[in-house]
């Protein structure tokens, strides 16, 4: 089985080192690959057959999908791969020629395998590139085309909006796949217990790889610009046994990250405090790890503003972090010098896709 499993572009390394955890603990024989094609925010997972005895002690086959859908933390989707193929020079073609290829493409792969025809299916498509088509045009083509394929074998059903089968078409760049999406029209990402939204929240899945990058190690944790609580709410879910606390200056958004801790089951693992991240040794004395989602856009409403916030900020955090901090900006000026300038470390930086934009990641010590 291939599965091609997505993620934030930026993260990949890390989703491919879960993956492979993961996998490991199913005793079947895998191979994981970072950017199958070239294509970033992507991983593809060959894997084979795995079992797991049932409470009779029988022997029964495990959906590595299923398993997978249930346990990453750094995944959005999980896609059994139908196909994939490059289309090169797909990006200049007129819609026309460019949909003929994609048509007469999935026309001959033999989707009856993945579905039945007495079940309704539907296509999602996603585009990423400079192209002279849109996602909707792919939609139609990919669906016109499984449906007659499959109209050799009975009657297909298409329904939009429940479908039992959910084929996901994704043309990025030159780059086309195609396959069954296990995970469904919700994101991984999207966490069931998230009651309240910050108007800037981090997705989940970016929050477990900055946890990811910290690596901490028991200590105390703290996010001093904690928002809706999605870093420490992640933290706990993760069992992490040290102190875990988030500090917020905005009470409406201090109760809404409350709620979300409820939601999740772990409101009595977190300590939410009230309080300025630039005064950080007025609420604790001293931490192990730090990592949080910097005010930046949106979030700061000034941009002039930034540098002496990250200034006051990081000169704050120098007097109680003890080991490790994981911050991310889209203001890479201003964070270099308030963490030069207050005595700290670079000791990794990337780029990590997040809200359409790709955001400077730094952890320091």
């Amino acid at each position: 089985m291939r599965l091609l499993l997505t993620t934030s572009q930026g993260i990949e390394d890390l989703a491919k080192a879960e993956v492979e955890n993961l996998l490991s603990e199913l005793g079947a024989p895998f191979r994981v690959e970072e950017k199958p094609l070239g294509v970033e925010g992507r991983i593809l997972a060959e894997v084979g057959e795995a079992f797991y005895t049932d409470e009779k002690g029988r022997k029964r086959e495990l959906s590595v999908s299923t398993y997978l859908n249930e346990r990453s933390r750094l995944l959005h989707r999980v896609i059994v791969e139908i196909a994939s193929e490059r289309f090169e020079g797909i990006g200049e073609e007129e819609p026309e020629l460019a949909l003929r290829r994609i048509e007469e493409f999935v026309s001959e792969l033999p989707v009856e395998r993945y579905v039945k025809v007495s079940e309704p299916f539907a296509v999602r498509s996603f585009r990423k590139g400079e192209h002279k088509i849109t996602s909707l045009d792919i939609s139609k083509t990919v669906g016109k085309a499984i449906f007659e394929r499959l109209e050799r074998f009975g009657t297909p059903k298409v329904n939009l909006d429940h479908p039992a089968v959910i084929f996901r078409a994704e043309l990025i760049g030159e780059v086309f796949f195609l396959g069954i999406d296990t995970t469904g029209d919700s994101s991984l990402h999207k966490r069931p217990w998230r009651v309240y939204d910050h108007p800037a929240h981090l997705k989940a899945s970016i929050a477990n790889a900055l946890i990811e990058l910290a690596n901490p190690g028991g200590g105390p944790f703290i996010d001093p610009f904690c928002g809706s609580g999605t870093i420490p709410i992640e933290l706990a879910l993760r069992g992490y046994d040290g102190r875990i606390i988030g500090l917020e200056k905005f009470r409406k958004h201090l109760v809404g990250a409350k709620m979300n801790a409820l939601s999740a089951g772990v409101l009595g693992r977190i300590e939410f405090l009230l309080g300025d991240a630039t005064r950080l040794s007025e609420y604790v004395e001293s931490v192990d790890f730090a990592v949080s989602n910097l005010p930046y856009g949106l979030k700061i409403g000034r941009k002039s503003a930034i540098p002496r916030l990250y200034m006051d900020f990081f000169g704050g955090l120098a007097k109680v972090l003890e080991k490790r901090g994981v911050f991310i900006t889209t203001e890479k000026r201003a964070i270099e010098k308030a963490i030069e300038e207050n005595g700290f470390d670079i000791r990794h930086h990337r780029l990590i896709g997040h809200g359409g934009l790709m955001v400077h990641t730094y952890v320091i010590e």
